[in-house]
């Protein structure tokens, strides 16, 4: 806690959020000092493309409102043209404290403070709302915000496991990059609730994954929940290429592989850089030429993206798949935000017909849950 206490310069509460359960308690975390009382976003004039200077100081400034969108809405994977997992996400914030050159935020985000929502309750509401007791409906709060690197501050996983108990065919995951998960060991919870890690090895997370857990750290608070019952996860995402990698991502397998089985992991996924076009210049002046990311030669992908050739790609999935099966053939592992031609070359054939993926790819979830989101959606704009 008190490193979060230290890290935030100013903790700006909208006066809509005051007497929010977050607002009363980060008043009573942070010295009074830290903490200014506004009636709009405060820095609204600096709306629009951030300098460098601007993004990293972003995350030293925290600013509590409430949200008068929609939380839920569909994985960015479900774009045409690339294999979706059945994936929807509940954003209850904006930005990430952590600092990973290849962050997509840093194309994303054009608001100069790290926010967070005072009101999820209208987003477990909107949950509530979609009648969708009997699917397996997956949902993630990674996208926009980590799940749990301030979960200290909101405690908001409590709210969360809570909530997930009444929907005991749901899954609920959390995605972090940080070691915090003590504060919810002790939540009971029916066995839904899944604790997932985006890992890379310690090379790449001491040179890219600035100011996140090292890999050690993350493996070992996987363990922690797994003795509490949680389910685990990995997501070895982004694969970084570079002259090393194959000696470092099988340390990562092995040091994934020796600690966990399969039992305790219903799925991982891998997934290879990728970025906005519009993003190498802010990963430039932020991270220069020391970096993987910033010097890595990449292509425009159907969606936009700049990605790896995809020979480079299938190559090291297929390494990853292969280094996981040496050690057992049951682990199940799916690709992040990839074509289905790519599934075919490193995986030999396509997530929608294999057997073990079903509760996965199982397109009628994802059509039934996307017109619900959609219908909410018109909802709101009405």
């Amino acid at each position: 806690m008190q490193r979060l206490i230290e890290k935030f310069e100013r903790v700006y509460i909208h006066h809509d959020s005051v007497s929010s359960e977050l607002g009363e308690r980060l008043r009573a975390i942070f010295p009074a000092e830290k903490i200014e009382f506004v009636d709009q976003r405060p820095f609204a004039e600096a709306d629009g493309e951030l300098s460098a200077r601007e993004f990293s100081r972003s995350k030293r400034l925290l600013y509590i409102c409430r949200y008068p969108g929609k939380f839920f809405k569909r994985c960015p994977g479900s774009r045409p043209g690339l294999a979706c997992c059945n994936y929807f996400v509940l954003n209850w914030g904006l930005q990430c404290d952590m600092n990973c050159s290849y962050c997509y935020l840093q194309s994303f985000i054009n608001t100069p403070l790290l926010t967070i929502y005072s009101n999820l309750d209208d987003a477990l509401g909107e949950l509530r709302g979609l009648g969708m007791e009997e699917h397996g409906l997956r949902v993630g709060t990674g996208e926009t915000v980590d799940s749990l690197s301030l979960d200290e501050l909101t405690l908001y996983s409590h709210r969360l496991i809570e909530f997930f108990r009444s929907y005991p065919k749901w899954t609920l995951e959390f995605k972090t990059k940080s070691s915090c998960v003590d504060q919810f060991l002790n939540v009971p919870h029916a066995g839904n609730v899944v604790v997932s890690w985006s890992v890379n090895p310690q090379h790449i997370v001491e040179r890219e994954e600035h100011g996140t857990a090292s890999l050690y750290a993350r493996l070992a608070a996987a363990r922690r929940c797994a003795e509490r019952g949680f389910k685990i996860s990995f997501h070895i995402d982004p694969m970084i290429w570079h002259p090393e990698w194959r000696e470092n991502y099988g340390l990562l397998v092995e040091a994934i592989a020796t600690q966990f089985s399969p039992e305790e992991i219903p799925y991982m996924s891998v997934g290879a850089l990728r970025f906005q076009p519009e993003q190498r210049a802010i990963m430039r002046e932020r991270f220069g030429l020391n970096s993987y990311v910033t010097t890595a030669e990449t292509f425009v992908g159907s969606d936009g993206k700049l990605r790896y050739d995809s020979a480079i790609r299938q190559e090291m999935f297929q390494f990853i798949l292969d280094s996981f099966a040496r050690h057992d053939s049951r682990w199940r592992i799916f690709m992040c935000m990839e074509t289905p031609e790519t599934w075919l070359k490193a995986a030999g054939g396509s997530p929608f017909k294999n057997e073990r993926m079903n509760d996965l790819f199982d397109p009628k979830t994802v059509v039934q849950a996307a017109k619900t989101a959609d219908l909410q959606d018109q909802s709101c704009r009405s």
